[in-house]
């Protein structure tokens, strides 16, 4: 139980006690008002619209009930009628809680209707007391009413400043994972460039060994010929790898010109179209007419579309469908790469643009990084969302300045 709860139950014993006549009916109907007022926020049904109205006139028929049972128009009760009148103001705006008041007193006066008007007389100075018990319905009414709106704006302004603050340190967030991921690059760029150097040169020499080898072994000679062609094929692999890891590690030079997003993405998907062997899946192009021109490097663009749409394309099932769709984003543009394929595990998510993390089998993990690469030197964004067997969609932001 709450402590409100205990309150109304409380306040209801104490109207009953402090009552003159504590009759059955009475005391039966500050129950089951204070009752009511305990279980009505607990059920689902009195939380909609309707049901705060019905809710509303239900306490309006249990307070008009309580005058009726107490004497009518001379009721000590008459202020129970603020009960609903209350709920109204709290609940309602400024039409629903007049109409509510005015309901509320134009049902206190009806139990004149029930007067002997042969009997009774009412003075001047007791119709003045009625109407002034009438008009304090109101004046209560909206001073809760206005307090209660204030106390609504002042949440939405609280509501409104969480979402500007949780909006903000998801901001920050993405900016310190971008930071992050980028001084890892640098160092690992680095690294690698140090490090291809170095392998090239002994590769070089293995490879020159095997091919003389290939020219000296007799023909009959199998084996041998077999393993200098393992050799050859091996250091072939190597060396288009380590051409690979240069690609990411040597500074990119951006030449920037005003292109039209539409076409680099055309170039990106007519290059897929070519692949060799083709990948069965069919490529939906939702341009948005609004996207104006924007300063980017299209050949490289081109290759960061390109992985993007590949990586879709080999995520999707034979026969599926991979959208590329674009929209205005302030001054800059928002491509979107959608597929709907196995999608990426909560715990990939979050790394699969460092390099060397991959999903694939024979991949290397530079792919999505050169694309992050890329995209970080137009100062744009690249973000990702996904669901396990649902498929993802790549988010690229360019600006439309730098």
């Amino acid at each position: 139980m709450r402590a409100q709860d205990a309150a109304w139950l409380a306040l209801m014993a104490g109207l009953g006690f402090a009552s003159p006549t504590r009759s059955s009916e009475e005391i039966q109907l500050l129950t089951a008002l204070a009752l009511f007022q305990i279980a009505e926020p607990r059920i689902p049904a009195f939380q909609t619209r309707t049901g705060v109205l019905t809710a509303i006139f239900f306490r309006l028929l249990l307070c008009y009930m309580l005058i009726g049972v107490t004497g009518g128009v001379s009721s000590s009760y008459y202020l129970i009628l603020m009960v609903p009148v209350v709920s109204a103001a709290t609940a309602l705006g400024a039409v629903g809680t007049l109409i509510v008041s005015l309901i509320a007193g134009g049902s206190y006066l009806s139990f004149l209707l029930l007067l002997d008007w042969n009997k009774f007389v009412i003075p001047p100075d007791q119709v003045r007391e009625l109407l002034l018990r009438i008009l304090m319905f109101s004046v209560l009414a909206f001073l809760t009413h206005q307090l209660a709106d204030a106390s609504r704006r002042q949440s939405r302004q609280y509501r409104e400043t969480a979402d500007q603050l949780a909006r903000a340190n998801r901001s920050l967030q993405q900016a310190e994972d971008a930071v992050r991921r980028s001084e890892r690059l640098a160092a690992l760029g680095q690294l690698t460039a140090g490090l291809a150097h170095e392998l090239r040169n002994p590769l070089g020499t293995m490879r020159a060994s095997a091919d003389l080898l290939l020219k000296k072994v007799p023909p009959d000679q199998t084996v041998a010929r077999e393993l200098a062609g393992y050799i050859v094929t091996e250091v072939e692999r190597t060396n288009s790898l380590i051409t690979r890891f240069l690609d990411f590690a040597r500074p990119l030079e951006v030449r920037l010109s005003l292109s039209e997003i539409g076409e680099t993405l055309d170039s990106a998907i007519a290059q897929l179209e070519r692949q060799q062997p083709p990948i069965p899946i069919t490529v939906y192009r939702n341009y948005s007419p609004e996207v104006r021109p924007i300063p980017l490097d299209a050949e490289l663009m081109e290759r960061v579309f390109y992985n993007l749409i590949l990586n879709a394309a080999q995520a999707s099932p034979e026969g599926g469908t991979v959208t590329v769709k674009t929209r205005p984003l302030g001054d800059g543009v928002e491509v979107s790469i959608i597929d709907r394929g196995v999608g990426i595990a909560a715990g990939e998510k979050e790394n699969i643009f460092n390099p060397f993390v991959t999903t694939k089998a024979g991949g290397v993990g530079l792919g999505l990084a050169i694309v992050a690469k890329i995209v970080d030197q137009h100062k744009g964004k690249i973000t990702v969302e996904s669901e396990p067997g649902q498929g993802s969609v790549f988010h690229v932001f360019l600006p439309g300045a730098m």
